[in-house]
């Protein structure tokens, strides 16, 4: 059965429309943005064939575009449709930032950090500067390491803060393939960066992790020095 011929309760666009986005499943979010399905394949059966082939709406944004195009039912345009929408997210959580309207808000500053960084099949860190008002004046990676480590260098960190006049700092990396659980070696370096910006009067603000899946905040799981 076509999508059109569905009660009207349960298409997506129209569901959406009706009673919010939040109240929209993964695979009916990416059917909206395939628009189409295949000749044997609704564009829900689609969406929800791609999440559980890459294990998680996540993981196909984050996939090699040869590998996802490698896919039955998915040409160069629906695939520009996906990363058009990736983009869009995106877009919208940096202006967001950029006017400080958000960085009250963890969830929503964990979202860019992990729009920004879960598609990175290395381990990298990255530094977001801020005002005393929380707009956000950079972001940036600043080092980039192997599959399961980074090295970090604290006073590059420091001066690149100071290079951009920042009050405020947050700082993140990420854990490609396995889950946001920080190691013994993330809570140290938290700990020395933590220290080193309070000699200069910069507030570490959070350290957030971004996982294969999901995303942590020490500030959110009053994680030391948080607590």
């Amino acid at each position: 059965m076509a999508i059109k011929d569905w009660h009207e309760d349960d298409r997506p666009r129209e569901k959406l429309l009706k009673l919010g986005a939040s109240r929209l499943s993964d695979a009916e979010i990416l059917a909206i943005f395939l628009r189409t399905g295949t000749q044997s394949q609704s564009a829900i059966e689609l969406a929800r064939h791609l999440i559980d082939k890459f294990g998680s709406l996540a993981e196909l944004l984050a996939a090699p575009k040869e590998t996802v195009l490698a896919c039955h039912g998915i040409g160069p345009a629906k695939y520009a449709q996906i990363l058009a929408s990736l983009e869009m997210g995106r877009r919208y959580l940096d202006s967001q930032l950029k006017t400080g309207q958000a960085l009250g808000h963890s969830q929503m500053v964990k979202d860019y950090i992990a729009t920004q960084l879960r598609g990175e099949s290395r381990e990298v860190f990255a530094a977001l500067c801020l005002d005393n008002a929380l707009n956000l004046l950079n972001f940036e990676i600043l080092f980039t390491g192997g599959i399961s480590s980074c090295s970090v260098c604290i006073k590059h960190v420091l001066r690149h803060a100071l290079n951009h006049a920042a009050s405020q700092l947050i700082i993140a990396h990420n854990h490609p393939h396995t889950d946001a659980k920080p190691s013994t070696a993330d809570n140290l370096l938290t700990y020395e960066l933590k220290k080193a910006c309070d000699l200069l009067d910069i507030a570490l603000v959070d350290h957030i992790i971004v996982g294969r899946n999901d995303t942590l905040s020490y500030a959110e799981r009053c994680l030391a020095p948080f607590n």
